[in-house]
């Protein structure tokens, strides 16, 4: 007995501060200085909410940019199941899907001849990676251009200005934030 209040109040001590204080704090400091990440990193169109910058979405229709493909399940792009889809190098069946996105890619720019960017056919270890890169944007911008019936020029201009450099200079590599990118073409597309 002389054992068992002192254990309970420990328990009860530790519960408070490490399941209620210490969480509440730590939310009410991320509202405070950074209230776009702590709130999912929305983006918002009017009164709707169009996505997340930390979430891909699948874009097929060639007058969009399209996302990195998605390995997640039973749905491509599903945030409840973040997967990758564990095929090695040697899988018959990433070869297959591999060369199935190319002929996709092929199909909906038959012009464009330049070799298809690593990105546009993988799946991240993700599964959910909302960015390609900066060759991946600029192998799609033709495209895009074209169907949309606007200058190259100005795509390439929104592909630059929706490049994200390395994180601090030095870590990773430079990124584009494909929803962002595809709005901002939509509003191109407006201005015309």
């Amino acid at each position: 007995m002389n054992q068992l209040k002192p254990a309970v109040l420990s328990l009860v001590m530790l519960t408070l501060v490490t399941g209620v204080a210490y969480p509440l704090a730590v939310t009410g400091i991320a509202q405070v200085l950074f209230p776009f990440q702590a709130n999912g990193s929305l983006i918002a169109r009017g009164d709707a909410v169009v996505g997340s910058t930390l979430v891909g979405q699948p874009f097929d229709d060639p007058k969009y940019f399209w996302s990195r493909p998605s390995a997640t399940g039973p749905m491509a792009y599903n945030g409840a199941v973040s997967s990758g889809s564990n095929l090695g190098p040697l899988s018959d069946d990433l070869t297959t899907a591999v060369q199935g996105r190319i002929e996709a890619l092929r199909a909906a720019d038959p012009g464009n001849t330049a070799p298809v960017p690593i990105d546009l056919v993988t799946a991240s270890g993700s599964g959910l990676d909302p960015n390609i890169s900066p060759a991946a944007a600029r192998y799609q911008a033709g495209r895009v251009a074209r169907i949309r019936n606007v200058p190259e020029a100005a795509v390439l201009s929104l592909v630059a200005q929706h490049t994200r450099g390395r994180q601090w200079g030095f870590f990773g590599e430079p990124v584009v934030d494909v929803l962002p990118l595809n709005l901002a073409v939509d509003e191109l597309g407006t201005k015309q």
